[in-house]
Formats: C-alpha cells, sequence, structure tokens
C-alpha cells in the first residue's frame, strides 16, 4: 500500500498523518519526545504506521458475519494487548537505561534493589492498566511509568531511608534515553503476534485479519513537515510548509465550509482566513511570548500538581469565575499563588484564566478578518471544554450565530495539511 506522510513538529508533541493516494486518511500518530527532533519525527510515524494497521483489520472483520459489538470487542482486546506489550518493552529499555545510570554513578547495592523493586511493581500494575475498560489518564509512557514511578519511590525511599530526590533524578535521567529509542516502543510486526496471543481463544476471523493485515506492504510516496520545530525535520528544503498554510488545509479538508481557522498550540496562537479551496488569504499570529498558548495552560498545570487534560473539566465546574486579564507565562505561578492566597476557588481561577486565553485569541481573529462562517477551532487546546464553552461564548457576543466545527482529531490539522501538500507534490510529480 503506497503513501503520504505530514509531520507536524510541535513544541510539545509530535503528529504525523499518512493518506493513502486518494487522501484517504490511513492512520495518525503522536508522540511526546521532543528533546531529539528526529526521534520524534520517526515515532511519530512509527504510531501512525501502527495505527494505520489496525484500521486495516478493522475493515477486514467488516463483512465476515461478525456483528459490529463481536468487532469492536475483539479490536479493543487486540489493542490493550499490543499496548501493553509495547508499554513492556519500554519499560525494559527504562531498566537498562536506570541501571547504567546507576553504574555510572556509583550509588550503590541499595538504590540497585530499590529501583528494581520499583519497576517491578510498575510492570505488575501494567496489566490492570491496559485490561479492558481500563481508564488511562495518559498514552504516553513517560506519564504513565512517570506517575507509577514517583509513587513507588516516595514509599521506598521513606522505608529504606534512601534519597527520594536521587531516586527521582534517575528516572529523569534515563527517561529521555527511553524516549529517544526508536525502537523502545516498537514496531506492529514486533508486537502484533505477542497481544494476539495472550487472547484467550480469538476468534478466527481477527487471527485471519491479523495475519493478511501483516503481510499489506507499506510504501512512502513522499512526506512533508511543518510545525514548530519544522527548521530541524530531517526534510529537505522543498518538503517544509509553514503552518499557516498547514493548519488552512487540514482544517479546509475536515470542514470544507470552512473560512476562518483559529489554532492554539503549545507556542503559538493563529488566527487564520482561508478561501472555498483552503488557501490562506489573511492571517495573524501572537507575539514572540507563548502568553496564552497551549504551554502557558501546561504551566498552570504544574503549579497546581494537575494533569492538562485536567484543567478544562475543573474550571467547567466554576460558579463564579475570577476576573484575570494577563496571561504571563512568567508571571503565572506568582498571579495562581495570590489568586489562592486570596481565598479564590481553583476551579473559579481557572474559568478566568480559560476566559483570558480566548480573549486574546478573539483579539487576533479581529485582526486578521474577523469569524467568518463556518469557523473551526483547531489544536490540542481545542480538546479543552472550558476552552471551548469560552470560545462558543464569545463568538456568538461578536459576531453572532456562526456554526463552530471541532473534531475529535483537531490535534492532527496542522499534520493533515501536511500529508495534503505530500499528495499534492506527488500527483503534480505523476502529471
Amino acid at each position: 500500500m503506497n503513501f503520504v506522510v505530514g509531520i507536524d513538529l510541535g513544541s510539545t508533541t509530535t503528529k504525523a498523518v499518512i493518506l493513502d493516494e486518494s487522501a484517504r486518511t490511513l492512520g495518525r500518530g503522536i508522540t511526546n519526545s521532543r528533546s531529539n527532533y528526529d526521534a520524534a519525527c520517526e515515532i511519530a510515524l512509527a504510531e501512525a504506521l501502527i495505527n494505520a494497521r489496525f484500521s486495516r483489520i478493522a475493515s477486514e472483520l467488516v463483512g465476515t458475519g461478525m456483528t459490529a459489538d463481536e468487532q469492536e470487542k475483539c479490536l479493543s482486546e487486540l489493542e490493550g494487548r499490543f499496548r501493553y506489550q509495547q508499554f513492556l518493552g519500554q519499560l525494559r529499555v527504562l531498566r537498562e537505561e536506570i541501571a547504567r545510570v546507576l553504574s555510572a554513578l556509583d550509588h550503590g547495592a541499595d538504590y540497585a534493589s530499590v529501583t528494581e523493586r520499583i519497576l517491578g511493581a510498575i510492570e505488575k500494575e501494567a496489566v490492570a492498566l491496559f485490561a479492558e475498560g481500563a481508564t488511562r489518564k495518559s498514552d504516553f509512557f513517560r506519564d504513565l511509568a512517570g506517575s507509577a514511578y514517583l509513587r513507588h519511590a516516595e514509599d521506598e525511599a521513606r522505608e529504606a531511608g534512601l534519597s527520594f530526590d536521587l531516586l527521582v533524578g534517575l528516572y529523569d535521567k534515563a527517561i529521555l534515553d527511553v524516549e529517544n529509542a526508536t525502537s523502545a516502543a516498537g514496531t506492529f510486526e514486533d508486537h502484533a503476534a505477542a497481544a494476539l496471543a495472550r487472547i484467550e481463544s480469538p476468534p478466527r476471523e481477527l487471527v485471519s485479519a491479523l495475519e493478511r493485515v501483516s503481510r499489506v506492504p507499506l510504501r512512502q510516496l513522499a512526506s512533508v513537515g511543518t510545525g514548530y520545530g519544522r527548521a530541524r525535520l530531517p526534510f529537505p528544503e522543498g518538503r517544509i510548509r509553514s503552518e499557516i498554510l498547514c493548519h488552512g488545509l487540514g482544517a479546509h479538508a475536515m470542514f470544507p465550509a470552512t473560512r476562518t481557522v483559529l489554532d492554539i498550540g503549545g507556542q503559538d496562537t493563529k488566527a487564520i482566513q482561508v478561501d472555498g479551496d483552503g488557501i490562506v488569504t489573511s492571517f495573524q499570529m501572537n507575539d514572540r511570548c507563548a502568553a496564552g498558548c497551549g504551554r502557558y495552560l501546561g504551566y498552570i498545570a504544574d503549579e497546581m500538581n494537575l494533569g492538562l487534560h485536567e484543567l478544562g473539566p475543573l474550571a467547567s465546574r466554576s460558579q463564579r469565575p475570577v476576573r484575570i486579564n494577563s496571561t504571563c507565562t512568567v508571571f503565572a505561578g506568582a498571579e495562581l499563588r495570590e489568586r489562592l492566597s486570596l481565598g479564590e476557588k481553583r476551579e473559579d481561577i481557572l474559568a478566568g484564566l480559560h476566559r483570558a486565553i480566548i480573549l486574546r485569541a478573539m483579539s487576533l481573529l479581529a485582526r486578521s478578518g474577523g469569524v467568518t462562517d463556518q469557523f473551526t477551532f483547531t489544536g490540542g487546546v481545542a480538546r479543552n471544554p472550558a476552552a471551548v464553552e469560552a470560545l462558543r461564548k464569545l463568538v456568538f457576543e461578536n459576531y453572532g450565530e456562526v456554526t463552530v466545527n471541532i473534531s475529535p482529531e483537531s490535534i492532527y490539522t496542522g499534520a493533515l495539511g501536511a500529508a495534503l501538500f505530500a499528495l499534492r507534490a506527488v500527483e503534480r510529480f505523476d502529471a
């Protein structure tokens, strides 16, 4: 199967979208590995290819006589087992890296035995983490392993009388190498057979589908990169496109009637106007600092000791939002602590912060030409319910009734646009 790929190298995550020659999406991949851009690009593409294989298995199950519920159940079970195998592979690399760091620092046998107990406990818990119906706060190995490591390290350090900080430092050193080891997460071929073997009496339809899909060759025809770190992508200059162009084209592909696009990414906010073909006609971006962008929310989450995904739901519970006018990332922590010291509730502060972020974005939209029906919101912040709620309200107040499009796959909009540019390059070459 031939495919083209678009890579969006962002400041917090790297996304990949692969398309077939008919512009159908075959797979999507994402990684939060960012200390090595080449590795992040490779890992995101590998995840997209894994996703493509699973999508193909789902297609193969249609028409086999299985009900829709049976198809969904067995595919979900296979993917859960696959992710479990993938997690074990990454945990194995983490164990090797921690042992390597320990041997170089010569901290003694106590730390070696304690870290082994911590990693052993994480491995035992992994079965439940990927069991059917289990919910996870994140799909990234760093987050899943990191939260479990900290929890066990605190107990072990207290009981053994060892330094908690040193145990955490070991993890921080080792996890970078795990994320940069492109082989740690593995490929579909690495884990698919082991995942199937862990299913008790798998349906023969699933076994046959997996065998057929595993034999399908995947051949890359072209690639285009975009995003905050696009200059570091290992692509020739002619295969790099700006974020503005890719988000405009990607949003148009998702919602063809789109005329205005707002993208709030990790480091910048973009207000884009496009024509009926997805061609950019006007745009505005924020200043050089990350005020009011996704990274700002990341700082707030760190200050509150919350996961980024927990901010929006908590803010949505607010009854009396606090009025906040500044979204300066540098002073975010100080302002947050001051508000808390004044007795303000966390949810009310967060609701005020989300409104302030969207107010800043509304200013960019106005300068780019306003909001024209239809309006599409993209980027990671589009997954935040409090941000979406504030945006809908402010768009209605300023522009009246407008169709607001938000795709569940909005974070992949830039990568989708890049993949479409790659496809156009192939079509021009063929012509």
